[in-house]
Formats: structure tokens, C-alpha cells, sequence
């Protein structure tokens, strides 16, 4: 397959009438610049940016985005603001953790940029959803943590004809590129299928190098800036990597597949991970955090004998841990590597951080043919709350 060849791209927004006499002064060392110019802030000024999320993607893209000048700004986000946010999620303070993000978020923009209109979309974005959300702005940027909502966004772009910018972070690693679909590769041509589930630990199971954000934000924003003005050469047709344990950048060129189908309509992506939320456990699966406690006391008199698994990453447990639990990660699990350290001759508790990952676990268990097996509900955050609330949770 040949290189794809980086198109010229037009500018992606028409200029505003006109910037006022503090816009001139406020957005000056643009103007100054002779390829932005006062006619480049003006299609700033005029131009629609929705941002997936304000978390440690979000965070530096939405301060910088606001402070460039872009003119209304979106935000996806139904999550609220927690400590454990707050070493890389710089747009949130110690005073809104419990806040909704979206609202935090929207209060900072404002703070430093009064002039950007902000919209809130707090939903769960889905295939009900996106294309209405999407349908408002004049670019996407996707900094999201999960494969289904990646495929979402690809799709929805794809379908509308928008491009998007998308950046990805795990522990000391980013990568930045630019999708458009009418003009380049996507991000199915690069991930034709995701990962097993399982198989890649999240930012909040796996950890991420919280200035990693900031950097890889910026290059998100560089490139949003760059098309909405048509400067510059974008990253459409590479990605950009990002090595911040040995200060490195590289790049690989990717190119459009000539055989892919065309993308037309949404579809289930919960199903096409294989993220789909495990059927809820019945009654007798279920063990409530009191009541391993107890089983817990009862094992250590030697009245009960049962193995407590722990599924999460092993940095999750050097945080917080159950005393008495052993640790199996769930991608050892569910990719059916270590089941045989799973003992068949007595019964089986499978634990989480919050119920769902030892879940799938469970469900995956009973299919794998142990039948004596239960998972803790609601997980470490239940056993910290009921039983053991000295502990920190993350």
C-alpha cells in the first residue's frame, strides 16, 4: 500500500465579521504572526470545537482552546470530579472535586476567556446520541480512554463528513493524529478491531504520567488550530508518538485501506469491544463487603476456606488492598491465560475497584465451567466504605 500523501486543506472555518478592539489586543501575539493574522483569529473567533471530555486530554485542550480564541466550545462529559483527577486534570481544583466536570470545566473556560461561549452536553455519548451532538460543531476532539467510544467518534465524524483529533495516553506514552474520512485515513484504518477486553488496562487501571497530558493536549489543540485556519502541514496520514521517559518523538505514516467498506450508520461498539456489561450477577453470586469481612475472619480461624482473587492491576493494589487476597489481573483472566490458578475445589470471591471488572470476571468463570464462584459488590470502594473506611481509595 502506497504512503498516504498529506493533502493541502482550505481552511476549515469562514472568518468572523470582525474582532473587537480587546479581542485585537487579547489575541495580539497571533495576530502578529503572518500566517494567522487577523483574518486566522477571526475564523478562531467563528469556529465550533467540541471536546470529548475534561478530563487529562480535555483539561489542557479546553485552556488552550479557549485561550486561542476559538469562539464556542463544547463539552462531553457526565462524570464528576474526584481526588484522584486532580494530579493530571488541570482545569478542576481541590474545591470542585464532587462537582459535575462539565460544569467545573465550563466555569474555567470562563474564567479565562469570558468571550468563548461554552455548551454542556452532560450525557453518556452513544449511537442515540452522537450524530446530534456532533451535528453542531465544526470539529471533534477525541481524547477519550475507550476503544467503543473511539470507534463512536470515528464513526460519527465519518458519517457527517468532520474531521477529528485524536489523542491517546497510557502511563509515559501519547499519540496524536487527524482523522477525516473524506480526505484520509480513519481511525479504523489503523485499528481495524480493538483489543480483546480485557487485554489493555484503562488510564485509571493501568496509570498515566500526569504531565504526559499536557503535552499531548497541546499537540491536539496545535492541530485543531491548524485546520481550523489552514495553516501548517496536519498530522492527517500520521500519527504522532510521544516517549516522555526518554524525551522522544517519532512518527509512522498510515494510509487509507482502498477495500474498506464505507461507514454509513452507528452501531452497538459495547458489543464490538466486547465491553458489553456482564449480565448481572444473581442474588447468590453476589457477596456483600460485610460479608466477606466475616468470611474473612471465619477463614482466618480456619472455619471457611475459599481463595479471594483480586482482578485489578497490580499498581491498583499497591494503593489499596483486601488483607487475604491474591492478585490475577482480569486480562489474565479473560484472555483464558490464568485460569488454572483459579482453584475448581473450593469456592472462588473475585473482587475489583467497583464491581464491574470482577463481574465479567465471574461471568467468564461460570462459562470457563467453575461453578462455585461470587464477586464482591460494589468491590474495593464497598469494602473501604463498610469495612475498612482508614484506607485510601483512588
Amino acid at each position: 500500500m502506497a504512503p498516504f500523501q498529506n493533502p493541502v486543506l482550505a481552511p476549515l472555518v469562514e472568518p468572523a465579521p470582525e474582532l473587537t478592539p480587546e479581542e485585537m489586543q487579547r489575541y495580539s501575539r497571533h495576530v502578529i504572526i503572518p500566517e494567522i493574522g487577523e483574518e486566522g483569529q477571526r475564523r478562531l473567533k467563528n469556529a465550533r470545537v467540541l471536546v470529548m471530555g475534561a478530563g487529562g486530554l480535555g483539561s489542557p485542550a479546553l485552556l488552550y482552546l479557549a485561550a486561542a480564541g476559538v469562539g464556542t466550545i463544547g463539552i462531553v462529559d457526565d462524570d464528576s470530579v474526584e481526588l484522584s483527577n486532580l494530579q493530571r486534570q488541570v482545569i478542576h481544583s481541590v474545591a470542585d472535586v464532587g462537582r459535575p466536570k462539565a460544569e467545573s470545566a465550563r466555569d474555567a473556560v470562563h474564567a479565562l476567556n469570558p468571550h468563548v461561549e461554552v455548551r454542556l452536553h452532560q450525557v453518556h455519548l452513544d449511537s442515540s446520541n452522537a450524530l446530534d451532538v456532533f451535528s453542531g460543531y465544526d470539529l471533534i476532539l477525541d481524547g477519550t480512554d475507550n476503544f467503543a467510544t473511539r470507534y463512536l467518534v470515528n464513526d460519527a465524524a465519518a458519517i457527517l463528513g468532520k474531521p477529528y483529533v485524536w489523542g491517546s495516553i497510557f502511563r509515559f506514552d501519547g499519540q496524536v493524529s487527524v482523522f477525516w474520512e473524506k480526505h484520509g485515513p480513519t481511525y479504523r484504518d489503523v485499528f481495524p478491531e480493538p483489543p480483546p477486553a480485557g487485554s489493555v488496562p484503562s488510564c485509571g487501571e493501568g496509570g498515566v504520567f500526569g504531565m504526559l497530558c499536557a503535552a499531548i493536549g497541546a499537540s491536539m489543540v496545535t492541530e485543531a488550530v491548524k485546520l481550523i485556519t489552514g495553516v501548517g502541514t496536519t498530522l492527517l496520514g500520521r500519527i504522532q508518538l510521544y516517549d516522555a521517559l526518554t524525551a522522544t518523538w517519532r512518527e509512522i505514516r498510515v494510509a487509507k485501506d482502498p477495500d474498506a467498506a464505507p461507514i454509513t450508520e452507528l452501531t452497538d461498539y459495547e458489543a464490538f469491544c466486547g465491553t458489553a456489561p456482564a449480565p448481572p450477577a444473581s442474588t447468590d453470586r453476589a457477596v456483600s463487603a460485610p460479608e466477606l469481612a466475616a468470611m474473612l475472619a471465619a477463614r482466618e480461624a480456619g472455619q471457611h476456606d475459599f481463595e479471594l482473587i483480586d482482578v485489578r492491576e497490580a499498581g491498583e493494589a499497591s494503593i489499596v488492598s483486601i488483607p487475604g487476597a491474591r492478585l490475577i489481573p482480569q486480562g489474565r483472566l479473560l484472555s483464558g491465560e490464568a485460569w488454572d490458578e483459579v482453584p475448581k475445589d473450593r469456592e472462588v470471591v473475585f473482587h475489583c475497584k467497583g464491581g464491574v471488572r470482577s463481574a465479567n470476571v465471574l461471568a467468564a468463570a461460570l462459562e470457563a465451567g467453575f461453578g462455585n464462584v461470587r464477586h464482591l459488590e460494589g468491590g474495593v470502594l464497598a469494602w473501604v466504605r463498610d469495612v475498612e473506611p482508614e484506607k485510601p481509595v483512588y
